[in-house]
């Protein structure tokens, strides 16, 4: 598909990018924020296709929020057919791809996107937009894997008994996640996010969309607009993070998924209690203490910013692929991938092989 054509069919793209004046990363910091440019290629190859198959890849469609712009988009269905597919308000895009019996199945999907480091300042209350009261509600709802009722609700509630403000509750929640999860390495890939059986389990492990799942289930049930963001490591932290950041350009295996929560005074707010917990775990030299003086800054840095090494893809749950005979999704953020045999495991390299590369394009004006 032509870039040119793309952008004319989607009407969200735009080839040019209007930077923000010079500010602050965080707000404790005097670092001058600054845009960085990222292109963004995936390449999907399905090894035993049988049939029809079919292929579906998560896009980048947040064009107005204030930490990422997707300049541009292409992809490349060799011997197939693909298309777009947007679905709102989860801002998901959906590279959705089919090829017919006796194609080898190759799909390749490149796209540039720009990011800043995204930080609300908590002490200065009134300043941000107003959300949409329908958006507010649709952040409020409960999910297959986020209800909002039965332990979910009772934890909320005794999470947040002493707090008066929402902002208090928000950050309630949060400190209560970093201080009883904590990161397993054997979870595969990003987890699962099935918080009632977390809850009722007892058993508080996983990796971020576990946890961050778990911070926005308990926001809802505690009546705060709440949702996940999934996405990638696309960057090295320059923050010199090492365990927050992508190490090569090679970033097939850095999905990661992240959370907000709107807050009427501040607008939506960026958290990330599971960075804190991976942060504990694998920051050298590792297994560091939850009283380690740099986890005490990385735990009070990620309520309110991130850093933005990272690439959004959509806020979705419950994903129905287009087009797909199976279940849906609990989230977006994988290839995935669907043969006459049935959907593909997609952290399965010997039937569903995938590659995601990301290479920095910033330049001396940026």
């Amino acid at each position: 598909m032509k870039r040119r054509d793309f952008l004319r069919s989607t009407g969200i793209f735009s080839a040019s990018l209007a930077f923000a004046k010079p500010g602050r990363i965080f707000a404790s910091d005097a670092t001058v924020e600054h845009w960085r440019r990222f292109e963004v290629t995936t390449r999907v190859e399905v090894l035993k296709p049988s049939g029809t198959t079919r292929i579906w890849l998560p896009a980048p469609l947040l064009s107005e929020t204030p930490f990422q712009k997707t300049l541009s988009a292409t992809y490349q269905p060799d011997g197939g057919a693909a298309k777009m597919i947007e679905v709102k308000p989860d801002a998901l895009g959906i590279i959705a791809a089919e090829f017919p019996s006796g194609v080898s199945p190759v799909l390749t999907f490149t796209s540039r996107i720009a990011t800043k480091n995204y930080v609300v300042d908590l002490s200065t209350p009134g300043k941000a937009p107003k959300e949409n009261a329908a958006n507010l509600e649709y952040f409020s709802r409960s999910t297959k894997l986020l209800p909002t009722d039965g332990i979910v609700k009772t934890t909320a509630t005794e999470i947040t008994s002493g707090a008066k403000t929402d902002a208090e509750k928000a950050r309630a929640i949060y400190e209560w996640i970093v201080d009883n999860t904590f990161r397993n390495p054997k979870t595969r890939g990003c987890g699962v996010g099935d918080i009632r059986f977390m809850l009722e389990s007892r058993d508080l492990g996983g990796k971020c969309a576990d946890l961050n799942a778990l911070y926005v289930g308990l926001a809802r049930a505690a009546g705060l607009p709440a949702r996940d963001v999934y996405g990638i490591r696309v960057g090295k932290s320059e923050m010199g993070y090492k365990s927050l950041g992508a190490s090569s350009e090679t970033i097939t295996k850095s999905q990661h998924c992240r959370a907000e929560v709107y807050l009427s005074d501040f607008g939506w707010v960026p958290v990330d209690p599971a960075d804190v917990r991976k942060f504990v775990l694998e920051e050298p030299p590792g297994s560091r203490p939850l009283d380690d003086d740099m986890v005490k800054r990385a735990r009070a840095r990620l309520f309110g910013s991130w850093e933005m090494n990272w690439m959004a893809y959509n806020f979705a749950h419950d994903v129905a692929l287009p087009g797909s005979s199976g279940a849906p999704l609990g989230f977006l953020m994988y290839p995935q991938a669907e043969t006459a045999q049935g959907r593909l495991d997609s952290l399965d390299p010997d039937n569903f092989k995938y590659e995601i590369t990301s290479r920095e394009i910033t330049s001396a004006n940026d």
